[in-house]
């Protein structure tokens, strides 16, 4: 169910926020003010002071914290990621042609790994997955790149340069896929919403004697826990959802001029 969540547009995050937020603070107040068991709960639990229940709220604040940290450095990371795996493409690019052999071959399963990466990996990330279509490109350019005859007709050093970074294009599009599919959030989002909950029953308890004092805090605490925990949980996924990361470096490598064109 949370992972559903996190995947819905911006509109849905927020929906499921306020549906949560709305009806729980609802469901307490009429506990606390309600004609069946108001009478009962505020004879029992009046006169309960703040400073008991400000660790709620602290933890609250602390975990949502801590979770929004988790997620930005998470899409610092994949951004880097794509931004190594596009330069070390543009290092095999450049390096088929500024050697003095013919790499024509190379360049074409150059072309056809970034072309599918930008078409058919980024929609898989969307849901978590990558595309076969990428995997067989990849291990076509590897293959290429890997052909002895290179060494012999542009040298071992270029052989080498082309192999590594052929090599480290994997390696970041491995760490790409492996952020994409991260899921370990889960159980701290679960943890972060039932904290919101609590926190709105400490409030109630805090405000027993009004009516109206007790629904104004609630409501500023509900409308403030959704803002922050909606505006975090549009960046969870750093591959989808509204908040995303584009495959703008690759593009930028189709833009890369083929010898003669």
């Amino acid at each position: 169910m949370i992972e559903t969540w996190l995947d819905s547009p911006a509109a849905g995050i927020f929906a499921v926020l306020i549906a949560l937020y709305g009806a729980t603070g609802a469901v307490i107040a009429w506990v606390a003010f309600g004609p069946v068991m108001g009478p009962a709960v505020r004879r029992r639990y009046e006169g309960v002071v703040a400073p008991f229940f400000g660790g709620i709220a602290l933890l609250f604040a602390l975990l949502t914290g801590f979770l929004a940290s988790d997620i930005a450095d998470r899409n610092r990371q994949a951004a880097r990621t794509v931004q190594a795996e596009a330069g070390e493409l543009r290092n095999v690019f450049t390096l088929s042609v500024a050697a003095a052999s013919d790499m024509r071959d190379i360049r074409a399963a150059w072309g056809n790994y970034v072309k599918a990466v930008i078409n058919d990996d980024w929609p898989a990330m969307e849901h978590g997955t990558q595309a076969a279509s990428v995997n067989a490109a990849y291990d076509a350019l590897l293959r290429e790149v890997s052909d002895p005859r290179i060494a012999t007709e542009a040298g071992a050093a270029v052989h080498a340069a082309l192999l590594n970074a052929a090599v480290r294009v994997g390696t970041a599009r491995s760490d790409r896929l492996a952020l994409a599919s991260d899921r370990t959030n889960e159980l701290k989002w679960i943890i972060v919403l039932l904290l919101g909950v609590m926190t709105q029953i400490g409030i109630a308890l805090v405000h027993l004697h009004k009516r109206h004092a007790q629904s104004a805090a609630l409501t500023v605490f509900s409308v403030t826990a959704v803002i922050a925990i909606g505006l975090i949980a549009m960046q969870e996924r750093p591959f989808a959802g509204e908040v995303r990361i584009a495959p703008v470096p690759l593009l930028e490598l189709t833009k890369l001029q083929q010898p003669g064109g």
